[in-house]
């Protein structure tokens, strides 16, 4: 019989902040510390998009999350279980973080691609889908059926298979699979999921269990819970408490993700229902939200970790994080402006090169451009949150964040690879 796997992962508050469910931590695991709360960048398909890993270690990521979804479509799980996991891989080394593959399934398969951040007082629908969309993942209660965006191949994701995909492509956190809906669901359909998420929940325990004492050479995985439940209140803390205090096989979850799609007007008050209700000493990762103004609306609400593709995606196109606030590098007013993106950035970027530089790469459609404008984005947020933990330990966050805000005038929104 195996030796079940050592569990090296832990995670340790700190500090609370007096007013507010903040806090600050160390969260641990079999490839390093992450020190909390902490910006997590995406490298969707094992790569931050157009940035070496040197560059992302440079500018101060502490960890990134891939996304188990692409990972299994291509190269496939094996793949990367016989490079020796994720992290050596794509030669990061820090933890690494794979999400279920469960959002990219149904948000991909109902039209909406990346975004589902959107508008909770328009139509309620138990078919939703995209205009002029084919729907591509069809639901059932054991799992997701799906068609490939890749060659339209069909595949089939159920809470076993989830996990042993998470298993080969061997992050150091990974999440259980769940059914994210959208905000243009009906209430029938939010609970019906729910439901669903709660059961394969239970499963995902089950497999992870097992699949942890079979693969025991292996660092251990620390498996985190999905909190669903939309914008209602009542179904959001059932859903933390009935997660949080699940047991199965003897083991209960790692910590905890609060997914789904969010009305962003609530964001704060829906993360202050789940982490309020959620066990305190558990960390919690806010799944899919990165503006600068929401990084501070999660961590007043007790989240830990953050990820988000905002900050890479949005450099692609040009635009850029300051501290007063998000713009265009390849506008007009760029094209003799010979200041850094931002004076107050300490990034590779903003000390050697120039507005009017980048302004110039972009409108020749130079690949360079997107890697310079994503260094300094992703240090921007990277570097805020680090602040804001700074902040907190310092016992000055209010003032921080009211500083920040009163700067900072652009609102963005949520986005999931």
């Amino acid at each position: 019989m195996s030796t079940p796997a050592a569990k090296n992962f832990s995670f340790e508050i700190k500090k609370r902040a007096e007013n507010s469910l903040a806090r600050v931590g160390t969260l641990s695991t079999p490839h390093g510390d992450i020190q909390t709360p902490a910006f997590i960048p995406v490298g969707t398909k094992a790569t931050v998009k157009a940035v070496l890993p040197a560059a992302m270690q440079d500018l101060g990521a502490q960890a990134l999350l891939a996304n188990a979804y692409h990972l299994y479509l291509q190269p496939g799980p094996d793949v990367l279980d016989e490079a020796g996991g994720l992290a050596q891989f794509m030669n990061w080394p820090g933890p690494t973080f794979t999400d279920s593959g469960g959002f990219q399934v149904l948000s991909l398969g109902v039209g909406f691609k990346k975004v589902l951040a959107m508008d909770a007082k328009t139509f309620r629908s138990d078919q939703v889908i995209a205009g002029n969309k084919e729907r591509l993942a069809h639901v059932d209660d054991d799992g997701v059926t799906f068609k490939s965006h890749l060659d339209g191949s069909m595949h089939r994701f159920t809470a076993e298979i989830s996990m042993q995909i998470q298993h080969k492509i061997g992050a150091d956190i990974i999440f259980a699979f769940d059914e994210c809906t959208t905000l243009h669901n009906t209430r029938p359909y939010q609970e019906l999921a729910m439901e669903r998420t709660y059961d394969w929940a239970i499963r995902c325990l089950d497999e992870h269990k097992r699949l942890t004492d079979v693969r025991s050479d292996k660092p251990y995985q620390a498996l985190f819970g999905v909190i669903q439940g939309a914008q209602y209140e009542d179904l959001r803390k059932k859903a933390a408490h009935d997660l949080g205090t699940m047991s199965s096989s003897g083991i209960e979850f790692d910590g905890f993700g609060i997914g789904g799609a969010l009305d962003k007007s609530s964001l704060g008050t829906i993360v202050g229902w789940v982490n309020s209700t959620l066990p305190e000493d558990k960390p919690k990762h806010l799944l899919g939200i990165g503006a600068p103004e929401d990084l501070f609306v999660g961590v007043e609400n007790g989240v830990d970790t953050f990820d988000c593709v905002l900050a890479s995606r949005i450099a692609r196109s040009s635009a850029v994080y300051t501290m007063q606030g998000r713009f265009n590098l390849s506008n007009a007013p760029y094209v003799r402006d010979f200041n850094p993106i931002d004076d107050e950035c300490d990034c590779y970027t903003c000390t050697n090169f120039t507005r009017a530089y980048l302004c110039h790469l972009f409108r020749g459609k130079e690949m360079v451009a997107a890697t310079l404008a994503t260094i300094h984005n992703e240090r921007f947020v990277v570097r805020l949150v680090d602040q804001m933990r700074q902040a907190l330990i310092d016992g000055n966050f209010i003032d921080m964040k009211n500083e920040f805000l009163g700067r900072y005038t652009h609102r963005s929104g949520q986005s999931r690879d």
